[in-house]
């Protein structure tokens, strides 16, 4: 008999990095012969891509939807369908795969004396991704009010297990509160990123002698795709400067036609459609450099992760924490956050690295790789998860 408590994964999104770090989070456990359900979302239009990102390992979990007939979460969305699902799978406790789809709902209510379903106390638990109210520096009544609703929770141990990708406000929360549940977990960086710079670039229709600045991912506006054109623009045509855009950007505006004047001046290239996993791999490999220009971006970052496994250095916004991780992990270039002029100059001193700087980058990202590898990872995970008991009704 397995004696590991029965688990259900709880993650109803499928954009961005939600089904990745699914797929992590199952391996690792099943791994570990933990028994699992997962709360996915198993609506027609995204079902597919549930199931083509969980592959093989579908035969081993048990998948329940997350959205009743009507397309809706059940209950009230937040908590309340989190404690329907958990009901439905039977299991001994619920994991947010992202622990931000119900926490400012938690502490606001928690705050005014309304706990979430008595069936959730002491088994829920996940990875909160932006805990924005925790890390801000400035007094809000917002920022008080969920900071209460927290504590009371914390107090009064609610919470299983809480993970916090930022290592530094991990380390704060741990030392204020030391008897809480409060574990870092890094940002995988994953493996198989290092290629051939020149066969990449073959694959990927990028010319020769250009020197690569890799701008990856969503066309979200706060990933400040506009700053990276303006910035490249602003650089004279002669320059080896080329922007090399992947993912699904759909560009609009003066963003979208500075583009079209880049590649028309064979500048840029733009592959404009979701990518799949070898071209994400090719596109870091044949970059000579990575741009994070993100606008107000909190919590880490997946182009930042495999910047890192590509060993390639940065470029980003002094902000928050890929401001700080790149300064104090000595991970790349920062520069002010909106600024495409000073983008600009950074990508400028880029393309004249010294081999020392460049040997420099390579080393602190190969340091900052192992320190957020996805041995790391599991062995995060796995501790957070090794004071679960099965629940007395569950018979396990």
């Amino acid at each position: 008999m397995n004696s590991f408590p029965h688990l259900l994964l709880y993650e109803p999104r499928v954009e961005g990095h939600h089904l990745g770090w699914l797929r992590f989070i199952t391996e690792d456990l099943l791994s570990t012969n933990r028994r699992l359900t997962l709360a996915v979302d198993l609506r027609p239009e995204n079902g597919g891509r549930v199931r083509e990102q969980l592959g093989d390992l579908q035969s081993s979990v048990p998948l329940i939807n997350a959205y009743n007939a009507a397309g809706r979460r059940h209950g009230d969305r937040k908590a309340g369908s989190v404690a329907y699902c958990l009901r439905q799978s039977g299991a001994d406790h619920v994991f947010l795969c992202a622990f931000d789809e119900i926490a400012s709902h938690l502490w606001r209510w928690a705050a005014l004396g309304v706990n979430p379903a008595k069936a959730l106390r002491g088994r829920m638990g996940g990875i909160y991704h932006r805990p924005r109210f925790l890390a801000a520096s400035r007094w809000s009544f917002d920022r008080r009010f969920k900071e209460a609703g927290f504590q009371r929770l914390i107090r009064q141990s609610w919470l299983g297990q809480l993970l916090l990708v930022d290592e530094f406000l991990a380390a704060e929360l741990q030392a204020e509160y030391p008897s809480a549940p409060i574990y870092f977990l890094p940002d995988v960086c994953p493996e198989g990123y290092e290629g051939d710079a020149l066969a990449a670039r073959q694959k990927l229709n990028v010319p020769a002698g250009k020197f690569v600045f890799l701008f990856y991912g969503g066309g979200y506006r706060r990933k400040g795709l506009n700053v990276a054109v303006q910035a490249m623009l602003d650089l004279p045509a002669a320059s080896p400067a080329f922007l090399l855009c992947a993912g699904k950007q759909d560009p609009t505006g003066e963003t979208a036609q500075g583009l079209e004047k880049l590649a028309a001046q064979n500048r840029a290239l733009l592959i404009n459609r979701y990518v799949s996993e070898e071209e994400e791999k090719l596109s870091f490999a044949a970059s000579d450099a990575v741009l994070l220009p993100y606008l107000n971006h909190f919590g880490t970052s997946g182009v930042l992760s495999r910047a890192m496994a590509a060993r390639k250095p940065v470029i980003v916004s002094d902000e928050q924490l890929l401001g700080k991780l790149t300064r104090e992990r000595g991970l790349g270039l920062l520069f002010p956050s909106g600024d495409a002029k000073a983008l600009g100059a950074s990508m400028r001193r880029a393309i004249v690295f010294s081999p020392e700087e460049k040997a420099s980058f390579q080393e602190a990202a190969s340091k900052y790789a192992l320190r957020y590898s996805r041995e790391a990872f599991r062995e995060a995970l796995i501790k957070s998860l090794a004071q679960i008991k099965p629940t007395i009704q569950s018979g396990h």
